[in-house]
């Protein structure tokens, strides 16, 4: 099955709008002693999602990141640079899905006109 640009770029924002909630939940833990990074592998979930799996997978426990004396593992300036490649992302997928809503708009326009 072929699948649309339209129906493409809403489950990449799927995966995208599930990691920005894993980052900011990182984020806010940043001081609770023990708390473990989490994330998701972006990719393999967005392939996921267009081959027809119903949801991203549960997110998995970021290894090789250094471990505080607390326990904590997160750090700061990763999770920023997420967030920061996230909001670049998602601002690029939604300027592609308002030219698809124009290109449809205009085509719909101009099928009345004839």
């Amino acid at each position: 099955m072929v699948e649309s640009i339209a129906q493409s770029l809403e489950k990449y924002m799927d995966v995208l709008a599930a990691r920005e909630k894993l980052v900011s939940s990182n984020i806010a833990n940043a001081d609770t002693p023990g708390y473990r990074t989490v994330d998701l592998d972006f990719q393999r979930e967005f392939q996921g999602l267009v081959n027809g799996q119903a949801a991203p997978d549960a997110p998995s426990e970021v290894t090789g990141l250094r471990i505080n004396n607390d326990g904590n593992n997160v750090n700061l300036d990763r999770e920023l640079r997420l967030l920061a490649e996230n909001s670049i992302r998602f601002s690029i997928a939604s300027s592609l899905a308002k030219g698809e809503i124009k290109m449809l708009k205009s085509a719909i326009q101009d099928g009345q006109g004839q």
